[in-house]
């Protein structure tokens, strides 16, 4: 049978109803996720889909924040929309149009009652998503708090059967590292933070840039190790050594919106910085042309030539999937 793909639930381009292979790859450059509108901030409590017959016709038992113990409906369950059932409210701040979530489901297929599958609720099984009016995951959760509990029937399409979803809103994830503060390298460039976590690089541009790839941990995150090949959700800012300046496209912080990619679809200095980081770290690298853009006449045209110097801070992690 065939499983409803989870860009039903996401404009973040999810690729498979458990979130597998998400987020493909690409040198560092910024996100080019959608932004929510302006309005967004204001629609998101009605961006909710309202409760339907379906919905409201499913019993859920188990702790949230786990896997649904037990569903039960009748099937075959009629689904004529979209239908959302909130069934438990969560507890502390309202999500706002624009933060990242992160959130675990467990799902079933409306027409026979099997439990198709579960997501989200182990460490870096799955990415964070930005929710807005505009995209689906406002349409599950609106303006709910950390902790709400909500069952979504979808109905049939194309691709998928009828299918019930448990959703769980499990937190909003930070856009900044939030790791313990490590003691500075001498002879790197030197990072201070604004107020927000944006990062200011000072770079002593009359010094000889290393010749290898240098990785220094600024902060030291607490969660999980990220491997080769796995996605990441990050913030970026980088200069050039040459200038102490901020390059074009290098900066995801100017763009409000992290990015997503794999390990492995950047350039190779900095795919060092990652692999090895945990997640919640900020790290700086200092990437020399042979594990940049190559060696070349530096110019304000294209980052040849130039030795890179990037702050990174490492936001989520999604285990790469195994190879079928």
């Amino acid at each position: 049978m065939r499983l409803r793909p989870l860009a039903a639930l996401s404009a973040a381009a999810l690729s498979a109803l458990l979130l597998a292979g998400c987020a493909g790859g690409g040198t560092a450059t910024p996100s080019d996720a959608p932004q929510p509108s302006a309005s967004a901030a204001v629609d998101l409590c009605a961006a909710q889909a309202a409760a339907g017959a379906a919905s409201d016709a499913v019993t859920v038992t188990g702790d949230i924040g786990k896997p649904a113990a037990g569903v039960e409906f009748t099937s075959p369950l009629e689904v004529s929309a979209l239908q959302v059932t909130q069934i438990a409210g969560g507890s502390g701040t309202a999500v706002k149009a624009g933060d990242f979530v992160s959130f675990g489901l467990t799902a079933y297929d409306a027409s026979t009652g099997q439990k198709l599958g579960e997501q989200g609720y182990e460490p870096a099984s799955s990415l964070p998503q930005q929710i807005s009016a505009d995209n689906p995951i406002g349409k599950l959760f609106g303006c709910a708090k950390p902790g709400a509990r909500v069952v979504a029937a979808f109905p049939a399409s194309e691709n998928a059967s009828a299918q019930v979803y448990v959703v769980d809103l499990l937190a909003v994830v930070p856009t900044a590292a939030w790791g313990a503060q490590q003691a500075p390298v001498a002879g790197m460039p030197t990072v201070t933070l604004d107020a927000d976590g944006t990062p200011n690089i000072t770079i002593d541009t009359s010094a000889t840039p290393p010749a290898e790839t240098e990785v220094a941990t600024l902060k030291k995150g607490d969660g999980y190790t990220v491997q080769s090949g796995d996605s990441v959700l990050i913030q970026f800012r980088g200069a050039r050594w040459s200038s102490g300046k901020l390059f074009d496209g290098g900066d995801t912080w100017a763009s409000a919106a992290p990015y997503a990619g794999r390990t492995t679809g950047f350039v190779p200095g900095f795919t060092k910085a990652l692999e090895g980081q945990t997640v919640g770290s900020q790290v700086l690298v200092v990437i020399p042309p042979k594990d940049g853009y190559g060696d070349g006449q530096i110019n304000d045209k294209d980052l040849k030539g130039d030795t890179l110097v990037f702050v990174i801070d490492i936001i989520a992690a999604q285990k790469a999937q195994p190879t079928q």
